[in-house]
């Protein structure tokens, strides 16, 4: 009994080490080498196999033995980075969930199928149960719209530069109000997806608070209830593009506006905080643990997270 788990042990190794140095392996070949049937040579790769699968939750790449039918062999298949960590999916549901972007049947689909692709379906109840209070409590958002597929749509317009009309819901009064626009980019915040565009109907930018083509005009895409894609394209020129990473970076609360510099004194216990909520902050003095601080943003929502910072905040200026 010794001797044949010995046996065993050799000829697992000898398969694994032949896959690894990018050898095709035969079933009956190595049948006969080893002096076994077939059968005890599917088990020795189906044991490699589920090796395999369990380094890689710890390891940067997947290894897979496959069957090549051309060749008529079994070999090693890398695929390097491309599966998602136990941890990085119990994160990614996390901050899904705490998005609260979605209505609850496709939050929930949303997860299942995260989860079902990217963990190994040994590990897949644990996750399950990780987020299983959350899920089971999880409050949709009021306007309880669906917008996926019409961010896709909006996404290949943008791609393709691409006019589209809009028939978008206006809270300030109530009102549907028809739009053509440059779409630009699709961004989060706070709960909601937005599209950044810019507007051509001078009619309409007249009562704009900024009208200069610098600064786009935000709509909340779940307030979009029609839109059409356009035949007709446009053009910016590079020097006007819009650089999304740079205005996510300045824009509080997507509210739209001129690009403004604040200065302010930060007298509470966590400046970190403040750094990560305005990306250009910047600290240019700190004393007996009050900071003051300069930030370049877009538009008004700078106002509401000041105010919402209580006496933590001193303005400048």
């Amino acid at each position: 009994m010794e001797e044949d788990k010995k046996d065993k042990i050799e000829r697992v190794l000898g398969i694994y080490t032949k896959l690894m140095n990018g050898y095709l392996v035969n079933k009956s070949e190595l049948a006969n080498i080893y002096g076994v049937n077939e059968r005890s040579i599917q088990r020795d790769i189906d044991d490699i196999r589920n090796y395999f699968e369990l380094e890689s939750e710890k390891a940067g790449c997947i290894n897979s033995v496959v069957y090549d039918r051309i060749h008529k062999g079994y070999r090693l298949e890398q695929i390097y980075k491309s599966k998602l960590t136990n941890s990085e999916i119990l994160a990614l549901c996390k901050i899904l969930l705490e998005s609260r972007a979605f209505k609850k049947e496709e939050m929930t689909s949303l997860l299942d199928k995260l989860i079902s692709s990217c963990v190994p379906e040994s590990n897949q109840k644990l996750v399950r149960e990780l987020i299983r209070n959350e899920a089971f409590h999880y409050v949709e958002p009021r306007h309880k719209s669906s917008f996926v597929n019409n961010m896709w749509n909006i996404g290949q317009a943008i791609q393709n530069y691409q006019y589209i009309e809009i028939d978008y819901y206006r809270l300030k009064d109530k009102n549907i109000v028809k739009r053509k626009i440059k779409p630009l980019a699709i961004m989060f915040s706070e709960y909601y997806f937005y599209l950044t565009a810019f507007i051509d109907d001078e009619k309409v930018k007249k009562d704009f608070d900024v009208i200069d083509d610098v600064f786009p005009t935000i709509y909340r895409i779940d307030r979009i209830k029609k839109f059409k894609v356009l035949d007709e394209k446009f053009h910016i020129p590079y020097s006007n593009r819009f650089e999304e990473g740079e205005f996510r970076k300045k824009v509080q609360f997507m509210y739209g506006g001129k690009l403004q510099k604040v200065k302010f004194k930060y007298v509470g216990s966590d400046i970190d905080a403040v750094l990560d909520r305005l990306p250009t902050a910047k600290i240019i003095s700190e004393e007996d643990g009050a900071y003051t601080v300069s930030a370049e943003v877009f538009g008004k929502g700078i106002d509401m997270w000041l105010r919402s910072q209580g006496d933590n905040i001193i303005m400048i200026g």
